[in-house]
């Protein structure tokens, strides 16, 4: 479509929307975002930018996603498993639940193959069995429900927070005081929507930590309880405390001066952490039929325990 001398200085997405009816404005930002617009053979992802008169703009739709999940055999680290529920340790790279961007390849694709019939259905069609969600790049235990009455029972236990979690963070530098707590409300950022902050009109949020192990004075090893569950809440709260985790792509927004003085190969090994330094170590909670204490723990993944076995044989 070539934009005539009505469409200057519109927005690209508004203009867009008054042009094709079908589609909603958030689709065609989203749509733009994704790089499916052309500008005169040129790729535009900016929705706000202004339309150009006697440009040819080509939007491409990709197919639609399936309605449902598709299963797929990926590996699952099983903790635990009954007909009721499974705990599982989710390595770091993997997705919960399938997105745009990301409709594959998923632990909900995995959990389907696993499942068989027993899951689709369960907690909703595009998460079925999902109580609880890591981050992407976050490692560590989860557990799923199997059924509908351990999927409602499971979901209020986390809304309660009756139950424990506790998380293994690494983060630069380390907290003038061994515990302590972080209480301050979280939501979206204002002007970077895919990154929570610390804001007036957040929700309320609290954080637990403990100093497990200092690394001199460039890095701390913390452990984390949650009293609420707001996204992101681990790795906010420590930004915001002054001590943001190693790797972090969102919340360490500038190198800390500690870095400065690390040995070569050390520094190199922190920079280039390439995700979140935080595990997800423990889960506990009352099994949602019987009411048994069931606990779980794992380790951490192979690339942290490296990162932390290197930073122990350093002296600093």
């Amino acid at each position: 479509m070539v934009a005539d001398a009505t469409a200057a200085h519109q927005r690209l997405d508004r203009w867009l929307a008054s042009t094709w009816p079908d589609l909603s404005r958030s689709r065609l930002k989203a749509l733009i975002e994704q790089g499916q617009l052309t500008r005169d053979g040129e790729v535009v992802r900016d929705p706000a930018e202004s339309v150009r008169p006697g440009a040819r703009y080509v939007l491409t739709l990709p197919p639609p996603a399936p309605a449902a999940p598709a299963a797929e055999a990926i590996p699952l680290a099983i903790l635990f498993e009954d007909e009721h529920l499974i705990v599982l340790d989710k390595p770091p790279g993997l997705v919960v639940h399938p997105a745009p961007g990301n409709e594959t390849g998923t632990l909900v694709n995995a959990l389907l193959a696993h499942c068989g019939d027993a899951l689709p259905g369960i907690g909703g069609e595009a998460r079925p069995g999902i109580v609880h969600r890591l981050d992407k790049d976050t490692s560590g235990v989860m557990v799923v429900a199997k059924t509908e009455a351990a999927h409602r029972a499971l979901s209020e236990a986390f809304a309660r927070r009756d139950l424990e979690r506790t998380y293994l963070a690494l983060v630069w530098g380390v907290p003038a005081k061994a515990e302590g707590r972080v209480e301050a409300p979280i939501g979206r950022h204002p002007v970077d929507r895919k990154r929570m902050a610390v804001v007036a009109k957040g929700k309320p949020a609290a954080t637990r930590y403990r100093l497990l192990r200092a690394f001199g004075t460039a890095c701390a090893l913390l452990e984390c309880r949650l009293e609420t569950g707001r996204t992101h809440q681990v790795r906010v709260h420590l930004a915001h405390l002054g001590h943001p985790l190693v790797g972090d792509p969102a919340y360490l927004r500038r190198l800390p001066a500690a870095a400065a003085r690390l040995p070569a190969e050390l520094r190199a090994a922190l920079t280039g952490f390439p995700r979140q330094a935080l595990h997800a170590a423990s889960l506990a909670f009352r099994h949602p039929v019987t009411g048994e204490r069931l606990a779980f723990a794992a380790p951490p993944p192979a690339d942290l325990a490296a990162l932390l076995a290197a930073l122990g044989r350093t002296q600093m």
